[in-house]
């Protein structure tokens, strides 16, 4: 396996898994994102709702990321945010999602309209939604409720979240979505929301099943914060445990860990939104040991850039696309080095 060669497959959304892709872009040639599609919030949940199709908002984000030219005129329409106070439906709308909609109704394929979006930013990664099928995922609650659709599974003052499972037990996942896993040699899972992104992905069962018959190395990237409406009052090992409960025992290689602390002026930010740093203890540490899943701590955090104004979504502390590749490009090594000797 040369270094250019070496088949990477990245699932989650359209921020945490796309960071990763982005730092390795400078170590292989082969590189698969294998993104969440269904979000009903925001702009996605309106474009959902009158084109009927999976969510776009996330392939969106990643697709312009990628873009080889991120200054492009393109690109920057594709995330540009229409202006119309008068009209709700339009206001804040993110035009890539109109126009991933309408590409879809003249091709009649989702997948297509990717491809099409994907060669006119020319996108050199592939770009994979986890299911074709225009389903949503569903949430028990601690206290037994069951809640609809991701909006609603990510509500404040609601119970805890049990489990998250797709509201159609009869979707499946994007085939070649399933063949990128079976045939990878790293697959990461995360950064992301941890129930409303990540698992969203693994509750597709042919996906969790792709991942436990995989030979690839396989990474969890844990958040770095909680999240309000989904993580309030986790710790990390919590966030691994919720992803064991989806693959399996055995089945994660390595989880990282950000060892890098942000300073006193940010978290205290976040703190005021609800919203805690997850930093490791030696607790936590011996707790994923348990789970049969080897922790690795790691400066891999951007922790300067400070907290950013988004758009009706809640910011959080983001993975730097070169140090958490440097960091993965290590355990590829460690584990070339274990298996010739």
């Amino acid at each position: 396996m040369t270094e250019s060669g070496m088949k990477v497959v990245s699932i989650g959304g359209g921020l945490g898994a796309v960071q990763i892709m982005r730092g390795m872009q400078r170590h292989t040639d082969d590189l698969t994102g294998i993104i969440a599609v269904t979000d009903t919030g925001r702009s996605t949940g309106i474009v959902r709702e009158f084109a009927q199709i999976p969510a776009p908002g996330d392939i969106r984000n990643a697709l312009a990321t990628l873009a080889q030219d991120d200054d492009s005129l393109l690109t920057r329409v594709m995330q540009h945010r229409i202006s119309a106070p008068g009209d709700p439906q339009l206001d804040g709308m993110a035009f890539g999602n109109l126009l991933v909609a309408a590409l879809t109704q003249m091709s009649g394929s989702f997948v297509l309209a990717i491809e099409q979006i994907s060669d006119f930013l020319d996108v050199r990664a592939k770009i994979y939604p986890v299911t074709e099928e225009n389903t949503h995922i569903c949430a028990e609650l601690v206290d037994g409720a069951i809640v609809e659709q991701e909006f609603n599974v990510r509500r404040l003052d609601k119970a805890a979240i049990k489990r998250i499972f797709v509201q159609n037990p009869q979707a499946t996942a994007y085939p070649p979505a399933v063949d990128a896993l079976l045939d990878a040699d790293l697959i990461t899972i995360g950064p992301g929301s941890l129930f409303t992104t990540v698992i969203a992905c693994l509750a597709f069962k042919d996906v969790s099943q792709a991942i436990r018959d995989s030979k690839a190395v396989k990474v969890y990237v844990c958040n770095t914060t909680t999240q309000p409406g989904q993580t309030d009052d986790y710790t990390l090992s919590d966030h691994v445990q919720q992803v064991i409960s989806y693959l399996g025992i055995g089945v994660l290689d390595f989880v990282v860990l950000n060892s890098s602390q942000p300073s006193a002026e940010l978290m205290d930010l976040y703190a005021r939104e609800k919203v805690d740093v997850l930093l490791p203890s030696s607790h936590e540490f011996h707790n994923i040991l348990t789970m049969n899943v080897r922790p690795v701590l790691a400066d891999v955090a951007d922790t300067k850039s400070g907290k950013r104004e988004m758009w009706q979504k809640q910011d959080t502390i983001r993975h730097n696309p070169e140090l958490i590749a440097e960091t993965l490009m290590d355990l590829m090594g460690e584990r070339t080095a274990v298996a010739q000797s």
